[in-house]
């Protein structure tokens, strides 16, 4: 009887989990605002005057409550996620063509970049996250000034933190963890999920706005230094070096089981990637909004 109710808790869950996209919006909200907090007057305000032109946004100032820069830009992070529910925006893989924004030169959801999984029959990776990083980061390198890059920039600040999400480099075999499900004990509201959505959740439920952003940012960087800047490509074989202890090993009732053990080890890991990834974009939009000053390592 227990067997069959946990058999039923488990389907109920499983079927009211939406797909999963990457770290949440918190997890967003954290990495740009790190990489604010490291970026010259200079570099701002360029990024302020970037965003300012995109037509996103006086809702992304409506959603924040604020005029902050550093909650828009913040919340700008968030957007290439957002606009998979927004009618604005298409999927080109499955919809007709919508004209874009005014103001906006491509209104496509790009779900393929957003994360790059490898086949372990040795075939060609899927996804196109590392390779529209790269693009994005030389396009603004390039051109600063145009309805394209005012375009790029929010992507940017979303693909950068992706990558350092482990399972956005994961295995195409369960979808980078979003067919793999398991059991959390450490979540009483949501005890069977994916473990992909386990992961994207690790920055915590409670939005991240007003005067608890800028407070998680000063504990951020007050735990971690700054790690090695490298390349696109080193990061992503960072977040896969790490895919092995992003999987649980015990068992539990019916499914691979996040224990209170598990789940302290995959918090201070979650909590270095977004240190990581915020301290490394901000290097590369000082690069090309700021002084100019490279922190690149050799590829």
């Amino acid at each position: 009887m227990l067997t069959l109710l946990l058999r039923f808790c488990l389907l109920c869950s499983l079927c009211l989990s939406g797909p999963a996209t990457a770290w949440n919006a918190n997890g967003h909200r954290l990495i740009a605002g790190l990489a604010w907090e490291r970026l010259s007057p200079e570099a701002r305000a360029t990024c302020g005057e970037l965003l300012a032109r995109h037509p996103d946004h006086p809702h992304w100032a409506e959603k924040t409550r604020s005029t902050s820069p550093l909650a828009i830009f913040a919340e700008a992070a968030t957007w290439a996620d957002a606009i998979r529910d927004d009618p604005r925006y298409y999927d080109e893989d499955r919809d007709p063509p919508l004209a874009p924004p005014p103001g906006l030169v491509d209104n496509r959801r790009h779900r393929h970049w957003h994360y790059v999984d490898r086949d372990a029959r040795g075939g060609a990776d899927q996804g196109e996250l590392e390779r529209q990083s790269e693009a994005l980061m030389q396009l603004l390198h390039r051109d600063r000034e145009s309805e394209r890059a005012v375009w790029a920039l929010p992507w940017l600040l979303h693909l950068i933190g992706d990558l350092h999400q482990p399972l956005h480099t994961g295995y195409a075999e369960d979808q980078g963890g979003n067919r793999f499900e398991v059991e959390n004990l450490t979540d009483p509201r949501r005890p069977f999920t994916n473990l992909h959505s386990y992961w994207d959740q690790l920055p915590g439920r409670d939005s991240l706005r007003g005067k608890r952003l800028p407070a998680r940012l000063r504990s951020l960087l007050a735990e971690f230094d700054p790690p090695v800047h490298g390349s696109v490509r080193l990061w992503r074989q960072e977040s896969r070096q790490l895919l092995e202890s992003a999987y649980p090993s015990r068992q539990g009732s019916l499914l691979p089981l996040i224990d209170t053990e598990f789940h302290l080890r995959a918090q201070a890991l979650a909590r270095r990637r977004l240190a990581d990834a915020g301290y490394r974009l901000g290097w590369i939009l000082e690069e090309i909004c700021g002084r100019g000053v490279s922190r690149e390592t050799p590829r």
